[in-house]
């Protein structure tokens, strides 16, 4: 392991502590992290991801971002000037950092592709655990790319980094025995699979249209295929390639009005949604807080949309969305309401699929026949 001369910084000891004390930092790790402060990789300007847009931090706050457990944005709107404010960038939440290193499980002498460098922190947590000639990095953004081979040039670490589409990975140096996404991907390119080698292990945030993010774990199976389970929540920037297109506005004269006994707090779980992902594909869920009351958004691309919150519902289009998304609840209750690990994820060369409990159990979408009975 390759560790940087300097002692550890107060707030990095103290977060690798914490981390630590979680059960999300093996020993091996925990002195990785004390020895890679994370303040070395974040730019100035930075900014706090607030619900409604990002804040910008500077001195004392921007030192007490940096070592806490919170996201801190790196860049707004692909870097360009005059843009709305839009996160495009961030080095992510210290937690979630661990719990993907935790399930990549490397060992020292892996080969490790990364997707997403990023500022750089995560392919210099991974120099220091595997050795910088095994590690190799991809980044889309050259802005990025440049900035991150500066911050590991000066804690003295030099792994491969490349500026393409990490949709693509990394072919010449393929194959690997770990890759790790730290931007969410809707589904996994046969690229990256391809290029993973027997017995490796894929490590990413899988975004669906229904949910916003859960980190799956992937192994190489004897017949070739990936498969695994989900192992926790979480809110990843998608890869650039996949992020989604925004649907126009429902057709308001279609509008129909009528309760629900569907509280949308029922629906807000991520395990439903994992559930509903599989059920009603193509359908796009969102979250949110009208006038302090839970609100779902549902909306598809043939103009059907419902709006759900506080007992009520309004549905527009030629779908009702919400008897739609009632029945798959009333179906996910009568399997015990799984939780997040319950469901797994198989990928194959052509498709990936959702399954619950086990991979022959394969979560099937709605049929035609069953759709028309709503």
């Amino acid at each position: 392991m390759t560790t940087h001369p300097s002692p550890a910084h107060p707030g990095q000891a103290a977060l690798a502590g914490e981390l630590a004390e979680s059960g999300l930092l093996s020993p091996q790790w925990r002195e990785v992290w004390e020895y890679t402060p994370r303040h070395r990789f974040i730019p100035d300007p930075a900014w706090k991801q607030l619900r409604r847009g990002c804040e910008l931090v500077s001195g004392r706050e921007r030192l007490d971002l940096i070592y806490s457990d919170e996201p801190v944005v790196t860049q707004l709107d692909n870097g360009e000037p005059g843009g709305p404010g839009i996160a495009t960038s961030s080095n992510s939440m210290p937690s979630m950092v661990a719990r993907q290193l935790s399930a990549l499980d490397v060992w020292p002498g892996n080969r490790v592709l990364e997707i997403g460098t990023a500022t750089g922190y995560v392919a210099a947590l991974l120099c220091r655990r595997v050795g910088e000639e095994n590690v190799f990095s991809v980044e889309i953004d050259g802005m990025l790319g440049a900035q991150a081979r500066a911050n590991l040039d000066n804690e003295g670490l030099h792994p491969t980094l490349r500026v393409t589409d990490g949709e693509m990975g990394l072919v010449d140096h393929a194959p690997y025995d770990r890759i790790l996404s730290t931007c969410a991907l809707r589904e996994v390119p046969s690229s990256l699979a391809d290029q993973l080698a027997p017995d490796g292990v894929l490590v990413t945030p899988i975004a669906d249209v229904f949910y916003g993010g859960a980190t799956v774990r992937l192994a190489r199976q004897a017949n070739g295929d990936l498969s695994g389970r989900f192992f926790h929540g979480a809110s990843y920037m998608p890869m650039r390639s996949h992020r989604l297109e925004k649907l126009g506005p429902p057709d308001t004269t279609t509008a129909r009005r009528r309760e629900t006994d569907l509280d949308a707090e029922r629906v807000y779980p991520l395990g439903f949604a994992l559930y509903g992902s599989a059920r009603l594909p193509g359908v796009r869920m969102t979250h949110g807080f009208h006038q302090g009351v839970r609100t779902v958004w549902l909306q598809a691309d043939d103009g059907s949309a419902a709006v759900a919150g506080g007992g009520r519902v309004t549905v527009y289009g030629p779908r009702d969305l919400w008897a739609e998304a009632e029945e798959v609840e009333a179906e996910y209750a009568a399997r015990s309401r799984p939780d997040t690990q319950a469901f797994g994820l198989t990928v194959r060369p052509h498709g990936q699929h959702l399954w619950l409990h086990a991979p022959t159990e394969v979560i099937h979408a709605k049929s035609p026949r069953e759709a028309a009975r709503l």
